[in-house]
């Protein structure tokens, strides 16, 4: 029985390293190639590090690229969806799990029926209302466009969280003296945390990596965004790989930081809204 226990675990572990090496290859590409001089796209040499390596190219991206200005556009909308996204969700949710009202399925399955359409179906009719309220070219133009494509799916989320909390919590938190909002803030939310977390990734994770709502909102070079300025590398007849490969590694650092902050509400905040009991 140990045996075939410790071959069963071997497999496992030969199984999951070769997904590793799958996920991290990508990396190590993109890695070495921003580390190579005169945008370089392939190598006779299978070195990670190349032998000729600089770092000439992320100086140039931080002096002589706008680079900083697209990654400060991108920090103030990623920044402007996530507060709104989980105050709006936090709310919303915990209106639909704790009160019955007129419509309440309605709402539901609106939410639900939204998630089944892309935001590439709804960019036409979006486009259009931003356009008639003129916030075309504007940051909260995009910030809204953002928040209406992720809102649904975290209300869903924090409903399904709020679920899970016991209603007596509540009755006594009031009958200490607290009234609903209160009690909302100061009990139920804490408990939350979990679902607040994945709230705000989903929420930041939209709008920091999002390029085809943006390209359409955005038109001045000045607000671009993180996604729209590393395609001013791209160009019709060649591309800038070095710096492409740069700017992408920066721009997955802010990300990998806060999956790590996280870490340890995401598998809790995955699991225990998916489930009433």
């Amino acid at each position: 029985m140990k045996k075939d226990r410790l071959f069963i675990r071997l497999i496992v572990y030969f199984v999951l390293f070769i997904f590793l090496v799958i996920s991290i290859y990508p990396v190590v590409r993109v890695l070495s190639i921003s580390l190579r001089p005169g945008d370089k796209l392939l190598s006779t040499s299978l070195a990670i590090i190349p032998p000729d390596a600089s770092l000439d190219t992320f100086i140039e991206l931080f002096t002589e690229r706008p680079f900083l200005k697209w990654l400060w556009n991108s920090t103030i909308v990623a920044f402007a969806v996530t507060v709104l996204g989980l105050s709006l969700a936090s709310t919303a949710g915990y209106i639909i799990s704790r009160f019955n009202f007129i419509g309440k399925k309605a709402a539901m399955l609106g939410i639900l029926t939204t998630q089944m359409f892309p935001a590439t179906m709804l960019l036409l009719p979006l486009y259009i209302i931003i356009s008639r309220l003129h916030l075309l070219n504007t940051f909260v133009g995009l910030i809204v466009l953002y928040i209406a494509t992720a809102l649904p799916f975290c209300v869903w989320t924090m409903k399904g969280y709020y679920d899970t909390i016991p209603h007596s919590l509540e009755e006594a938190a009031m009958i200490d003296g607290c009234n609903r909002f209160s009690a909302f803030y100061k009990a139920v939310l804490p408990l939350a945390a979990p679902a607040l977390v994945i709230t705000g990734l989903f929420s930041f994770m939209s709008a920091w990596s999002e390029y085809l709502v943006a390209a359409q909102i955005l038109q001045d070079p000045a607000m671009y965004t993180l996604p729209l300025g590393l395609k001013q590398f791209q160009q019709n007849m060649s591309t800038e790989w070095g710096l492409y490969s740069a700017g992408a590694l920066v721009v997955t650092i802010p990300v990998v930081i806060l999956f790590m902050i996280a870490n340890r509400w995401l598998v809790s905040g995955l699991t225990l809204g998916s489930v009433k009991e």
